[in-house]
């Protein structure tokens, strides 16, 4: 099974992001059923280690928090962009969650996270989009701004890729401390 940590969003904060996606030809836009905030992509697990990872993060302790999505961009940050992403606002407290979850899952043996942590939500994917609809987008959307939510919770998620994008399946809730 291949998991990640990570975030919901509220609807209101999708329905913000599906009124912004748009305006690029042969982008790949994620749906309000794709969009997420990834915590730790952790891979590809067998059953018994799926067990250790959920007893592993229940043991994870953060007290809940507010945050919004703030700003715009791109990935990789030099040379063509393969995708387009909302940034996070504050960003500390997800430092903090993800710091403790890469934490705890390196006690149960899983390697660390080559990738340093970088908050966002993808909105779309990019295969052959013209780069200036990607500037021209990255320009009209620089003051995106959603409003505030409160994170009460990180979640488990598996993943099945397929040719329409991936289709993510929430597999444990994990609750964050009042």
């Amino acid at each position: 099974m291949r998991l990640f940590v990570g975030l919901d969003l509220p609807s209101s904060v999708n329905d913000h992001l599906s009124l912004v996606s748009g305006g690029i030809p042969r982008a790949r836009w994620q749906t309000a059923e794709q969009r997420h905030l990834t915590l730790r992509f952790i891979g590809e697990v067998d059953g018994g280690t799926q067990r250790a990872i959920v007893e592993a993060l229940q043991t994870v302790r953060q007290p809940r928090f507010t945050m919004n999505l703030a700003g715009i961009g791109h990935f990789p940050p030099r040379g063509e962009p393969r995708s387009v992403w909302a940034g996070v606002e504050p960003p500390e407290p997800l430092h903090e969650l993800a710091g403790k979850i890469e934490q705890t899952l390196r006690t149960i043996g899983l390697e660390p996270d080559s990738r340093n942590f970088a908050p966002h939500v993808t909105l779309a994917r990019l295969r052959g989009a013209p780069k200036t609809k990607v500037i021209e987008f990255l320009q009209n959307q620089a003051l995106l701004r959603t409003q505030s939510f409160e994170v009460d919770a990180f979640l488990l998620y598996s993943s099945i890729l397929s040719p329409r994008g991936s289709k993510y399946t929430v597999e444990e809730t994990f609750a964050l401390d009042d």
